[in-house]
């Protein structure tokens, strides 16, 4: 099975989401991964549910396969990068973040997406962790119900600097939650390279039977920045074998460029990462 590689419009902003759609398409992209934001798609638009339609339209058309990602980092407050976030000492903040979060996934619903991601935020200060991971899980609950209720996946990050920013921060809410089905992984390739005590091959194989998303970048030990391929530490050929195992135990999802510091040269990146990642996993196959 042909893994399906996808771009991140986080990662070209600087063009309109039409123009990057049909890009992603004439370069061979198989999805997008959608970042809900002021740029593109602004999930507090009142006329969401018709630009919705015309996004499904487009997508099919185009034949790209669509993740719903919900990290642009000021959707919410123009002065607080990713907040208010589940954790936020205000119980107004939290709700705005759960009501921003259940309206990803109605989207997702209607857009035919595989997953929805989302992430913790950062301990705020003066709270201590057992009342964050007890706020966190508390506060996604409504988010699984909506999940489940419509039959999308929800896809947990681990973010470095987040409260849950390991694969054991992410199998202590599974298990605060009590495994429910509609709770996923998104693995990020970088992120497992970043922190991870194991390579991000064998990451990717001790998360398969939780993986809903993937998302895939360079990246240096103990560095959280982005990179393109070649400018970190990852070597990619087992990363590539591991992934290409994980679609033969199930995995029908993305796998999803993220440069979102890197819009500046987003097409000519777009058109590399993919020749870079295609001829991984052609030496792969041979």
């Amino acid at each position: 099975m042909t893994l399906r590689f996808a771009y991140g419009t986080n990662g070209l902003t600087d063009l309109r989401l039409d123009d990057a759609l049909f890009l992603l398409a004439d370069l061979g992209y198989a999805g997008v991964g959608l970042t809900l934001d002021h740029m593109h798609f602004d999930p507090m638009a009142a006329d969401l549910s018709d630009r919705t339609g015309r996004l499904s339209r487009t997508l099919a058309i185009l034949g790209l396969t669509v993740t719903i990602e919900t990290g642009a980092r000021y959707i919410l407050d123009p002065r607080r990068k990713h907040g208010p976030s589940l954790l936020d000492p205000d119980p107004d903040g939290r709700a705005a973040r759960v009501r921003l979060l259940v309206r990803a996934v109605q989207t997702a619903a209607d857009l035919g997406a595989h997953a929805v991601h989302c992430f913790s935020g950062i301990i705020p200060e003066g709270v201590d962790r057992d009342t964050a991971w007890k706020r966190f899980a508390h506060e996604l609950a409504p988010v699984l119900d909506a999940a489940s209720g419509l039959g999308v996946p929800l896809a947990v990050e681990p973010e470095p600097g987040h409260l849950l920013a390991t694969l054991d921060d992410f199998h202590r809410l599974r298990h605060l939650l009590g495994s429910p089905d509609a709770l996923g992984l998104t693995l990020d390739i970088g992120h497992c390279q970043c922190l991870e005590p194991n390579p991000p091959a064998e990451c990717v194989r001790a998360a398969a039977p939780w993986v809903r998303h993937v998302q895939i970048e360079d990246m240096r030990r103990g560095v959280h920045e982005h990179l393109p391929f070649g400018e970190g530490d990852i070597d990619f050929r087992p990363v590539v074998d591991a992934l290409t195992e994980l679609t033969h135990t199930g995995y029908q999802g993305l796998i999803t460029v993220e440069l979102p510091r890197h819009a500046h040269a987003g097409p000519t990146l777009a058109e590399g990462s993919l020749h870079f990642l295609r001829d991984l996993e052609g030496g792969a196959h041979a």
